[in-house]
């Protein structure tokens, strides 16, 4: 049985928000580590060291609020745009994360998943994002799905590839090909939609992440850096969602409601019928 995670140390506690208006699927793009650090007199890495905690104290909020799925960027496509230095930095973090809190987030009862491209990333940290996969492969309380060497745009590339080799080898007809179809040959198919975009550090913009499952996600941004976020921010997020109008296309004309209404009521007719 999984256990819960700790509680946050100030003694906060989730807010008490309807099951249905708490967002299923949160992505989450960890911003400011860099500043973070440098803003402090350290080396950008130093940012990205502190930014463990959150990433854990995020995940334990989102069991405790009830989010099933959270989506972290963790490296993207872009970033080996980076020194050489922090590229090197960030890939053996990764791995070092995940050797070091896979038997935590598995007795929390969290199913690890990975997003991404294989080439040029290291084999170290494949192996430990396969063996995370592996050891929580049963848990079902929340999936963090670690997106590493991912990108948007290379997600929705590759799926087109896999959908063009199926074409072109007679196993599927072009005529039939959809929105689900496409959705199938993503990376992680089973993922539901994104509900909640959460960004720390104030940016606002996706930057590339999981654009074809956000869709119709509601966007919310951080000013704090991703060090200084924890649960409580995560809770506040979940709290604008649940007051957010979500229509999905979808509009009601009050104006021609409240005529169809008063019409009806003068013809004494029910205008609930």
């Amino acid at each position: 049985m999984p256990v819960p995670p700790p509680p946050h140390p100030s003694g906060a506690r989730p807010p008490v928000i309807p099951r249905s208006l708490v967002p299923k699927h949160v992505a989450v793009v960890m911003d400011g580590n860099g500043r973070w650090a440098n803003a402090r007199g350290l080396p950008r890495t130093a940012g990205h060291a502190a930014g463990e905690a959150s990433l854990l104290d995020v995940v334990a909020g989102a069991i405790e609020i009830g989010v099933t799925h959270v989506s972290a960027y963790a490296f993207s496509t872009e970033n080996w745009k980076r020194s050489p230095e922090e590229v090197r930095f960030l890939m053996g973090f990764n791995r070092d994360v995940l050797r070091r809190r896979r038997d935590l987030m598995n007795s929390w009862g969290v199913r690890v998943r990975w997003a991404g491209r294989r080439p040029r990333l290291w084999k170290s940290v494949i192996d430990e994002l396969e063996e995370a996969e592996r050891v929580t492969a049963g848990n079902d309380t929340c999936t963090l799905t670690m997106c590493v060497n991912y990108g948007g745009r290379a997600e929705i590339a590759d799926a087109a590839k896999a959908i063009a080799r199926e074409v072109a080898a007679g196993r599927l007809d072009p005529e039939k090909v959809t929105e689900k179809t496409v959705a199938r040959y993503l990376d992680e198919p089973e993922l539901p939609d994104v509900d909640l975009f959460l960004r720390s550090s104030g940016e606002q913009r996706i930057s590339n992440f999981m654009i074809w499952q956000s869709a119709y996600a509601e966007l919310v941004f951080l000013d704090e850096p991703w060090p200084d976020v924890d649960r409580r921010h995560l809770w506040r997020a979940v709290e604008d969602y649940a007051h957010r109008d979500r229509r999905f296309g979808r509009a009601i004309d009050k104006a021609a409601g409240a005529d169809l209404t008063a019409g009806a009521a003068a013809e004494g007719l029910d205008p609930g019928r």
